[in-house]
């Protein structure tokens, strides 16, 4: 004696999201009153259930219960052939347990989501985007992108060109939109796109005859996705603007203001050409002091022993002017100063001019070539000519139109004061700072009078 169990199918088909029945009876064999526990055991156990679960037999009678089997629509429902088991447990009779066995065939479905991001990019010749894509299907597949754009203003790039996924996985390409030309000026293009996804169309074994058809993905299991490329010019609007504007400043400054320039300067050398003309010189064959034709004294005129209007006063040593120089008599010449100065200390170094002459200055070259950190101060007599800070500069040079002019006997002095000696070319710190200062300007004698 014994219990028995037997599965109305011996193969079921079932579609994911769909609902699939079968029957179970159940005979007992024994002489007692039985009861029997039914349980789902194997890969559907997760998805089937037995109607009802629990069922109590006398001796020599049978039962027929449902057996109903409902996958999801997910990944979770993987499609292919799996067996399915119903363990019949007497109670009373553990020992007889029985399995009776199905195979189940799980239809493969396909589904896609699927994303792009940014949905717009901005660019002068190409915008790069992510699009990415997850299997929400039953069955692994290779998916494609195949992006499409109404003209042909765009060229594509897919990296790469297709994903291969498992049930459930996701995966990430790139994709490149780049515009077939620049636009330099103007305003800006857009140019929307779409990028169709979708699984890779491969025959199934057995179709590959021209009366039968090759499956073909529905438009569910293809998403489209919506992007757009904004090509920026390269030249802007204002740019335009600008560029105009500048070219009518140019035009006006030489239309108007450049031959008005002209003419003032033009006019003031002209001027000046006349002032010098008109001052007389000293009077022929006069000696200064002596009376004029006539036993007039020569007093009050220039040239006659007194300072003329706008004549400087004679430079006797000690006196109050550098006096006039003599016409013709100046020559070009220059003088370098070379001072050294210990660390947080101050120094100076001059140049005197010769009693009897005076000095145009012109050009002044200062050199710190070491690198010295601290303060440098030129002076002309009592007139202070430059102060710069030593760290701003290495070599630095000035120059004048108008000269300054330095008196007999008075010197150009250059003090330093050395906060910190710097490194010269060779590498090492200097002890001390050391810099050269050469003037240049011309030397010329004085007029002396009497």
């Amino acid at each position: 004696m014994t219990t028995s169990a037997e599965l109305g199918l011996p193969t079921l088909t079932v579609a994911p999201g769909g609902v699939a029945t079968t029957t179970l009876t159940v005979r007992n064999g024994l002489d007692i009153v039985e009861a029997y526990s039914l349980e789902v055991v194997g890969d559907c156990a997760a998805w089937t259930t037995v109607e009802p679960a629990r069922v109590s037999l006398y001796p020599g009678t049978s039962t027929t219960v449902t057996v109903r089997l409902a996958p999801p629509r997910s990944p979770a429902a993987r499609a292919g052939e799996f067996p399915l088991g119903i363990r019949v447990l007497p109670t009373e009779r553990p020992e007889l347990v029985t399995v009776p066995e199905t195979t189940v065939t799980v239809t493969p479905f396909q589904e896609l989501q699927a994303a792009i991001s940014p949905r717009r990019r901005r660019g002068w010749l190409r915008g790069r985007y992510r699009t990415s894509v997850r299997n929400l299907g039953n069955a692994a597949g290779s998916v494609v992108f195949t992006p499409g754009q109404a003209g042909e203003d765009l060229r594509f790039k897919v990296t790469p060109e297709k994903l291969r996924l498992e049930p459930g996985e996701s995966g990430e390409v790139r994709l490149q939109a780049r515009a077939r030309k620049l636009i330099w000026f103007g305003k800006q293009a857009s140019w929307p796109f779409e990028v169709t996804v979708g699984p890779e169309e491969v025959k199934p074994p057995g179709k590959e005859s021209a009366d039968t058809p090759a499956e073909v993905p529905t438009a569910a299991q293809r998403p489209v996705l919506s992007g757009e490329f904004l090509q920026l010019p390269i030249f802007p609007k204002w740019l335009l603007a600008l560029l105009a504007a500048l070219i009518a400043l140019l035009l006006a400054w030489f239309a108007l203001v450049r031959p008005a320039v002209r003419s003032s300067a033009k006019q003031a050398a002209e001027q000046a050409v006349a002032q010098q003309s008109a001052t007389p010189g000293p009077a022929t064959g006069a000696e200064p002091g002596a009376p004029a034709p006539g036993g007039t004294p020569n007093q009050g005129k220039p040239g006659a022993g007194q300072p003329g209007a706008g004549q400087p006063t004679s430079g006797s040593r000690g006196g109050p002017g550098p006096g006039l120089a003599v016409p013709g008599s100046g020559q070009q010449s220059s003088a370098t100063i070379d001072v050294q100065t210990a660390n947080t200390a101050s120094s100076s170094g001059s140049y005197q001019v010769p009693h009897g002459k005076v000095f145009d200055i012109t050009d002044v070259v200062a050199s710190n070539f070491q690198g010295d950190q601290g303060q440098l101060t030129i002076t002309a007599g009592k007139q202070t000519i430059i102060t710069i800070a030593l760290e701003t500069f290495r070599n630095q040079d000035y120059h004048w139109v108008t000269p300054i002019q330095v008196p007999e006997d008075q010197a150009v002095t250059v003090n330093v004061t050395c906060e910190a000696p710097g490194t010269p070319a060779s590498g090492k710190q200097a002890p001390t700072c050391h810099e050269l200062l050469n003037i240049s300007g011309t030397l010329s004698d004085i007029r002396q009078g009497n």
